[in-house]
Parts: C-alpha cells; sequence; structure tokens
C-alpha cells in the first residue's frame, strides 16, 4: 500500500480539483450505487474516498449512513470543510484499508474507485478482499472501480495494476458474485483520458 505520506504530500501540495481522479461529479458510481436499490438509510461506505465529492451526491439523494475512509488525513479535511456542517452527518475514518478495524458485517454496500489498483502486492490484496468479507454484510454489495487493461500503468507517480472485469474479480474469488461490469473514460483535469473498469458483484449471502 502507498505510504499515509506519500498522500498527505500529494493533498499538502495539489488543489483537491487538480488531482487526476478528480471529479466534479461521481455520477457513474452514483448510478451503480442507486441501481443496487439499497434504502436510503443503508450503510455505505466509500473506501479511498478521501476529498471525493461523491458523499456530497449521496447525501444530497438523501442517503443517511454514510462512512468515508481514507488514508489522508488532508484529503478527509478537504471533504469536511467542503460539506460544512453536514460533515457531521459522515463518519469519517483515517486508516489504511488493508490495517483497519471495520465493523463486523456492518456494510451494505462497499464502494471503491481507484485504491485497489494501487495495490501491487498479493499480501495487500489479500488483506483488502479479507476487509470485504468481514465488513460486508451477506448479500451486500461490492463496487470497485479500477484502471481498465487499456489504462495507465502508473498513478500519482506510483506503479498500479490494470484489469479486465474477469481479472478483477478473480481477486475477489467465489464469494462474490459478479453482477455486472462497465467502462468509463474519465478526462483529467489536465484533459489525458483514463480507462476504468468498474466491477459490480454481490456478497454471498451465506
Amino acid at each position: 500500500m502507498p505510504s499515509k505520506e506519500h498522500w498527505e504530500r500529494v493533498y499538502a501540495t495539489k488543489p483537491v480539483d487538480a488531482v487526476s481522479w478528480f471529479q466534479e461529479h461521481a455520477e457513474q458510481s452514483v448510478r451503480l450505487i442507486q441501481d443496487a436499490g439499497v434504502a436510503l438509510d443503508a450503510s455505505i461506505i466509500d473506501v479511498g474516498g478521501g476529498a471525493s465529492t461523491l458523499v456530497d451526491d449521496l447525501l444530497q439523494r438523501g442517503y443517511s449512513s454514510l462512512t468515508v475512509l481514507d488514508l489522508s488525513a488532508a484529503a478527509l479535511a478537504a471533504a469536511q470543510r467542503r460539506l460544512g456542517a453536514r460533515a457531521g452527518e459522515v463518519r469519517w475514518i483515517e486508516a489504511d484499508v488493508t490495517r483497519a478495524a471495520l465493523p463486523f458485517q456492518a456494510y451494505d454496500v462497499w464502494h471503491d474507485r481507484a485504491v485497489f489498483h494501487f495495490l501491487t502486492s498479493p499480501a495487500d490484496r489479500h488483506a483488502y478482499v479479507e476487509a470485504v468479507l468481514r465488513a460486508v454484510k451477506p448479500g451486500g454489495h461490492v463496487i470497485v472501480a479500477t484502471f481498465a487493461e487499456d489504462g495507465p500503468t502508473q498513478c500519482s507517480g506510483l506503479p498500479v495494476m490494470r484489469y479486465g472485469a474477469n481479472e478483477l474479480h478473480a481477486e475477489f474469488g467465489a464469494p462474490f458474485t459478479l453482477l455486472r461490469h462497465e467502462r468509463e473514460e474519465h478526462r483529467t483535469p489536465s484533459g489525458a483520458v483514463q480507462k476504468f473498469i468498474y466491477c459490480y458483484c454481490r456478497k454471498s449471502a451465506s
């Protein structure tokens, strides 16, 4: 897992709307969460959410049990400043997802856009999947987006993994059923195009 110091430095030296992964609105993520059909009080965690605007979009749509986890305190603080008083409606966790002590079977939806592809170590990927298995409710929904096979080979100066839908699903294995996958062409603030793959899975109910 890239170091906490790396991400604190990124957010200390760049505006949040200048980092390559910035989206003014996380439209594809919002749509996939809505398509999951969970209630507005369903428990949703955005892993690596940091300064992402996804939490704003979900609050605006009436979702009321939201958690944002990120390694960077600076990224979380930026989101809290942007939300103002509404930041108090969200649970914020500053932690490495591969080591975080997340509550057992707490989440109806696990969302991650652009964390998993930074896990270049098999041990880190295994720890991440174990975290999902522990923290997501039986029958819960898992939405993970990474760079696609034709996506970048590096991000923020770091090497990344690239996946096709089947390869990404294979990292999670039999406890998860792949329900759907989609591609995204993300245009960065600098104008570059990055290819993403989104996999939407359901955790086994048993």
